[in-house]
């Protein structure tokens, strides 16, 4: 789930000048491509040039590319993004239909906007979706911040201790077209309660991060 942390919970008066688009990728227009990608540069950019590597051109996609965005919008442009994937993944050997949630960003003057009111316009969506989860995973340096962002209100929930497997977005041949990582997994329960989720200390992706 590439994420950029923000520094605070709330921000009432930006909040509410953040008017919420859903798009679906056929929908997004190359405009929409350079104005997203220029706004994923600064957004993580900021955490390391790495990060923002992948956003070069008109790319507004890191691994995996979403089938649905949420992006907020106020009067400089893009001030938030979300996107979702729906794809089966195998959680400790059962295949599961999943809301892959990642990409998400705030712009660095917005900091405070928080993942939290990005998720209450997209859980809505997941409902209508009729996905039983949405999925996501975390850094463990980002832990407290989600717990505090999702947990706590009970939008999620935060697993440690799993391993997750995906492939990478590109074929090199000096690196191996699969990784493996320790993460906090994220789970947001939607047409089936928590104690549905899988039991399992892997989880596959069978592709790339979101």
């Amino acid at each position: 789930m590439n994420i950029v942390a923000s520094r605070t919970a709330d921000a009432p008066s930006a909040r509410a000048q953040v008017q919420w688009s859903r798009r679906w990728e056929s929908e997004v227009q190359l405009t929409d491509h350079a104005e997203l990608a220029e706004f994923f540069r600064k957004s993580y950019g900021p955490t390391g040039a790495f990060n923002a590597q992948p956003f070069e051109g008109n790319r507004s996609w890191a691994g995996a590319r979403p089938e649905l965005r949420i992006i907020g919008y106020d009067a400089r442009g893009v001030a938030a993004h979300l996107g979702l994937l729906r794809r089966f993944i195998k959680v400790g050997g059962v295949d599961l239909l999943v809301a892959e949630l990642g990409l998400y960003a705030v712009r660095p003057d917005l900091e405070g906007l928080g993942i939290s009111h990005a998720m209450r316009v997209t859980y809505p969506i997941l409902q209508e979706l009729g996905v039983p989860f949405g999925f996501g995973t975390v850094r463990p340096a980002l832990e407290k911040h989600m717990t505090r962002l999702v947990e706590r209100q009970g939008l999620a929930t935060l697993m440690s201790g799993i391993r997750v497997r995906s492939t990478h977005p590109d074929v090199y041949p000096n690196l191996s077209p699969t990784r493996i990582e320790d993460v906090i997994v994220v789970v947001f329960p939607v047409g089936r309660s928590i104690s549905e989720w899988p039991a399992g200390t892997i989880i596959d992706r069978n592709g790339p991060e979101l």
